[in-house]
């Protein structure tokens, strides 16, 4: 199985990533999207009705959904505290599962166990 540094890494080759800052808001809930993230640096939280129910870290992913067929965003992910996030979109994310299949694994480990614990706490 790739690990998260290793599912991080395809994000790291990025040459822009985006600056949150702390309480700023990356994607509300109900919106459409077009790319999932990577946490360079900081931390996410992840709410749902208001209600943060995950706080994600460094070397993770979120906003997958996005680009597997999921119309709007079904969270809220806000800056926990300053974050610098690398993203890609749709191109880009089936590249690299062509390329790295582990890396589509362990999207969608990460996506499922996600959806699990969000569907728990509602």
């Amino acid at each position: 199985m790739l690990e998260p540094a290793k599912t991080i890494a395809i994000f790291q080759k990025q040459s822009d990533p985006k600056i949150f800052s702390t309480g700023e808001i990356i994607f509300e809930e109900g919106q459409s999207g077009d790319v999932m993230y990577g946490i360079l640096e900081g931390e996410v939280d992840i709410s749902v009705n208001g209600k943060v129910v995950e706080t994600i870290k460094t070397g993770e992913v979120f906003g997958v959904g996005a680009l597997v067929g999921i119309g709007n965003r079904t969270y809220t992910a806000i800056a926990k505290i300053d974050c610098k996030l690398a993203f890609i979109d749709k191109k880009r994310f089936l590249f690299a599962v062509q390329e790295t299949p582990m890396f589509a694994l362990e999207v969608m480990k990460t996506y499922s166990e996600r959806l699990t614990r969000l569907e728990h706490s509602l």
